[in-house]
């Protein structure tokens, strides 16, 4: 249901070395043009979570929002945490995906 990539749990690593480490939401955000999109948040635990331990860390996921996401990927790049789902999720009317790329760059009215 939730992947992490080694990448992301060394720098969920880091950032907790110092810190109580605490649980981590999958959420829907707003997201420009691209409207909502998936982000990580910490978080507690709610009713109607979905719970998942990946190394040290628990990340959790509202059950509805994970029957829409369908399998979640978490990944590390130069330019942050990027979540990405089995199934779209948002969208605006510029084709972007669930982690906010566009897939109209060129198109005019995408700012993604």
């Amino acid at each position: 249901m939730i992947t992490v990539t080694e990448s992301a749990q060394n720098e969920l690593t880091k950032y907790f070395a110092d810190k109580d480490v605490q649980p981590i939401r999958v959420h829907l955000a707003d997201g420009g043009c691209a409207g909502p999109r998936l982000a990580l948040a910490l978080d507690e635990v709610r009713d109607n979570d979905k719970s998942v331990q990946q190394g040290d860390f628990t990340f959790l996921i509202d059950a509805e929002l994970a029957e829409a996401t369908g399998a979640v990927a978490i990944d590390m790049t130069a330019y942050g945490f990027t979540v990405d789902s089995e199934n779209q999720v948002g969208g605006g009317g510029c084709g972007c995906s669930s982690s906010g790329s566009c897939g109209s760059a060129g198109s005019g009215g995408c700012g993604c």
